[in-house]
């Protein structure tokens, strides 16, 4: 499966308390609530390079299926982790202890990300 495309925010749950959770200011969560955020995801063999844009705040992340790689986290820190392939579809990794899981099916993107008791979850559609 090629999980490459643009793909825009449509909804999100629970967006204001996970990002309290991981220590986001409340100016930044107030403006990102109601911004459609655009994900571009480019994919070749074991490679992906995702480019999050979200305003004019803009994260590019690259790395390889399995391989320790530096991903800059929400609050704008670099960390390390190993991104893993579960299934046909799902791409998993744990950053600052927030499980992250996306979820490719056909044209949505499902995000989930769980810190402790706390699930963000956002579903974005091919554009």
């Amino acid at each position: 499966m090629n999980f490459s495309g643009k793909y825009q925010m449509q909804s999100q749950e629970n967006f204001e308390t996970f990002m309290k959770a991981v220590g986001m200011p409340d100016d930044f969560i107030q403006k990102g609530k109601d911004i459609k955020g655009i994900s571009e995801v480019v994919h070749n063999g074991n490679h992906f390079k995702f480019t999050v844009t979200t305003g004019s705040k803009v994260i590019q992340n690259e790395f390889n299926l399995g391989e320790e790689c530096e991903i800059e986290f929400l609050t704008g820190e670099k960390v390390k982790t190993v991104v893993q392939l579960e299934g046909e579809n799902k791409l998993v990794t744990t950053l600052k202890g927030v499980k992250s899981v996306t979820e490719f099916n056909g044209d949505t993107a499902i995000s989930t990300m769980t810190l402790g008791d706390i699930v963000f979850k956002r579903i974005s559609k091919k554009i």
